[in-house]
């Protein structure tokens, strides 16, 4: 090869690299309706138990898509449930299993200094297949262990919207 093919091959290749990494990409992420859904189906399965809670709803980025409170839940209640729905949807995992995780791994206890991170139970990822397009939080039971199991309720309550 002569050095103008060699130049030709390098220039040709660097602009399909160019453009391959230049195609736009495709998200999946949940809806209005959908987190509204979550959050009211969350409210209801604590209030089923007798829970007054909050219940925040985040896209896949983590900001906050729905947020219902329910009468008499405290007031500090949003905030925890839109900590631990940012939490489980930036981590893309339970914010039970994290905070069991860090309590047992001194290398993993760092994760409570990181901002907006809340490891306590009740935030739970939301996938769409293996995608997480949200987080769902709740905030307000008497422990975040039944906090989580409300989340959980609330998901098995739309698990067919998340095919």
């Amino acid at each position: 090869m002569n050095f103008a093919s060699k130049t030709l091959c390098v220039v040709l290749l660097s602009a399909a690299a160019a453009t391959a990494s230049a195609q736009v990409r495709t998200e999946r992420n949940i809806s209005l309706n959908l987190a509204n859904q979550l959050a009211a189906a969350g409210v209801a399965a604590c209030a089923e138990k007798g829970y007054a809670v909050a219940v925040t709803v985040v896209d896949r980025s983590g900001q906050v898509k729905a947020m219902h409170r329910a009468d008499n839940a405290g007031p500090h209640t949003l905030g925890s449930s839109q900590q631990k729905a940012f939490t489980s949807a930036s981590a893309k995992g339970s914010t039970l299993a994290m905070m069991e995780t860090a309590q047992k791994n001194p290398g993993a206890a760092n994760l409570v200094y990181l901002p907006g991170f809340l490891l306590l139970g009740g935030g739970l990822p939301v996938k769409s297949g293996d995608d997480v397009i949200g987080g769902i939080g709740i905030g307000g039971a008497p422990g975040g262990h039944l906090d989580d199991q409300c989340a959980q309720a609330a998901l098995e309550k739309v698990k067919d919207q998340l095919k």
